[in-house]
């Protein structure tokens, strides 16, 4: 029988609390005190702000955004229909892109710039959202008590399910959009009854379930765990904050699949009253615009041209995982059954 799973749960913060409501209060407006040019419904909660102010100094577009969870926005935007503001949706999974092209809230775009800086599986093929910024989903430890040589580098994933990880593992909570796509992108690589022995296996080894990655990173610095999963530029912002923060990295299954990356991305709402701005937003974004949206968050650059910032490109170069944002959002409901099935709570 699996062992318990010991959940240590800290006091969620209310980010998005009152999102739905009509209220400039979560809105920033840079470029003019009157109406905006392009209004952007955004789940992407980090460091816009001196990026958005340097497009508007660039190109003379003011900017109004208002930040919330990703499918209560997308779930805003079906509700409004076409009498939404919203210009353009910038959200923070592949899957959640997908399902909004799949549930006609975007329209298409016939952008040579963003189709030449955007790699093909970070766009979707008929243009309806581009990828803008990378993350990657990789494994953490403690230097101190873990040998990285003990991974197996073929499927870093599946190999934490090996027994001498027992009690050594810390991961996020299964509600979390992170987990969840981790989980569908195992089900599209190995099968549904592969990727549930996996889970098993990380539960079997009684993983301690955190509420987020920096409550993880904290956790395995203070020596509470030795090895988990985590974003990597929730790992960056601790070391760039503390240089002796006891965590490193380590790129999962480097002579395998390769490691997993998510992407915020951006399409242009399909009831848009300025899609020509908002395209002319996006092809900024991914260009001239792209260290300025990416490295204020240590985010991963799509654009191939692109250097990381130097804390990220510190820690390495790495073989990634191709993103299939369709398996990431059609297996979003597998992955959920999955984790449940598993004991993963």
């Amino acid at each position: 029988m699996p062992g318990p799973v010991r959940r240590r749960r800290a006091a969620l913060l209310a980010v998005t609390a009152g999102v739905l409501a009509a209220s400039t209060a979560g809105c920033g407006l840079f470029g003019s005190e009157e109406e905006a040019d392009l209004q952007v419904y955004s789940a992407r909660h980090y460091d816009l702000e001196a990026a958005f102010e340097e497009f508007t100094d660039e190109t003379g577009i003011s900017v109004e955004f208002l930040y919330g969870d990703d499918a209560e926005l997308l779930e805003r935007l079906k509700a409004e229909g076409d009498d939404s503001p919203a210009d353009v949706f910038i959200t923070v999974d592949a899957g959640m892109l997908w399902n909004a092209a799949e549930q006609g809230v975007l329209q298409p775009i016939d952008s040579p710039d963003l189709d030449q800086a955007v790699p093909e599986d970070l766009r979707d093929p008929d243009g309806h959202w581009y990828g803008l910024a990378m993350r990657a989903r990789t494994i953490v430890y403690d230097p101190d008590a873990v040998d990285p040589a003990e991974f197996d580098t073929e499927d870093t994933y599946a190999g934490l399910g090996d027994p001498k990880w027992r009690g050594r593992l810390c991961m996020r909570d299964e509600t979390a959009s992170y987990t969840q796509s981790l989980v569908a992108s195992l089900i599209d690589l190995h099968g549904r009854d592969r990727a549930l022995e996996i889970v098993r296996g990380w539960v079997e080894n009684d993983v301690q379930i955190m509420s987020n990655d920096v409550e993880l990173l904290e956790t395995i610095d203070a020596g509470g765990c030795e090895v988990g999963i985590s974003n990597h530029y929730y790992l960056a912002r601790l070391l760039e904050d503390d240089e002796d923060f006891g965590v490193a990295p380590f790129w999962a299954s480097q002579d395998g699949a390769g490691t997993h990356v998510n992407i915020s991305g951006a399409g242009i709402v399909e009831s848009a009253d300025n899609s020509e701005d908002a395209q002319a937003l996006l092809e900024w974004l991914a260009t001239d615009g792209q260290s300025a949206f990416v490295d204020a968050n240590h985010e991963l650059p799509v654009n191939p041209d692109v250097e990381p910032e130097p804390l990220v490109a510190s820690f390495g170069e790495f073989e990634r995982m191709p993103v299939d944002a369709a398996a990431y959002g059609s297996l979003n409901a597998d992955a959920v059954a999955l984790l449940d099935e598993a004991g993963y709570r």
